[in-house]
């Protein structure tokens, strides 16, 4: 029980911890989580070298993960999960040899992950889930999956939609060509319409067919 002032709230490494007393002098973090922000990260944050922990979560942060968080060489939690950060995840994190605990689960961040080295060698998928188009270690889904250059091929695009039934195709082909001798026989305009339009056709190619004759030197030489 503590006695005197409240206890201060602090929330990293994913945990809820409670501080109070003289130990407060020697903290060093900044917890912003669940205070609904909006904006980008400022990257001035990445001038706080000393700080041991940095929480931004759950609030309504967009745009890039700012590469000057690789100055935070005393950082041991960086919690980002749950706000709408895209882009790629900044290779220079890696240099962070302190940090124990990273999370951008649940944004929209997007491209290969960073090099499983040093910390980053240690944190699993957890650490990135809901970001769908991430890819490599330790997530399951290879960045070389769906990445290919040019139109799609037939092979890939009946693997995709699954091989054309023919059968279904002339169906389909028969219940339209039903449908318009139906509409026709119902509907007298329409039918009207049909008929002068074949009857159009009919004279239009006559003519293009007859005036192609006109063009041969031989049709020309007989008349």
């Amino acid at each position: 029980m503590y006695e005197g002032e409240p206890p201060i709230e602090f929330s990293t490494k994913k945990q809820q911890y409670k501080y109070a007393g003289t130990i407060l002098e020697l903290l060093s973090a900044i917890d912003l989580s669940c205070n609904q922000l909006t904006g980008m990260i400022p990257p001035a944050l990445g001038n706080l070298s000393e700080i041991r922990g940095l929480n931004l979560s759950h609030n309504n942060l967009f745009g890039p993960l700012p590469s000057t968080f690789s100055n935070l060489k005393q950082t041991e939690s960086l919690d980002l999960s749950y706000n709408n950060l895209n882009g790629r995840i900044p290779s220079e994190l890696t240099e962070l040899t302190a940090l124990e605990v990273f999370s951008v689960a649940h944004n929209n961040l997007s491209g290969p992950l960073p090099d499983r080295k040093a910390q980053f060698g240690t944190f699993d998928e957890s650490s990135y889930k809901g970001n769908p188009l991430l890819c490599g270690p330790p997530l399951n889904k290879s960045c070389s999956e769906g990445h290919s250059s040019g139109p799609p091929s037939a092979s890939s695009s009946e693997e995709e939609h699954g091989p054309i039934d023919m059968g279904e195709l002339y169906i389909s082909y028969g219940i339209i060509f039903l449908a318009t001798v139906i509409v026709l026989y119902i509907n007298p305009y329409w039918r009207r319409v049909c008929f002068y339009f074949i009857e159009d056709c009919g004279i239009t190619c006559y003519y293009f067919i007859v005036d192609c004759f006109r063009k041969l030197p031989c049709f020309r030489r007989n008349i």
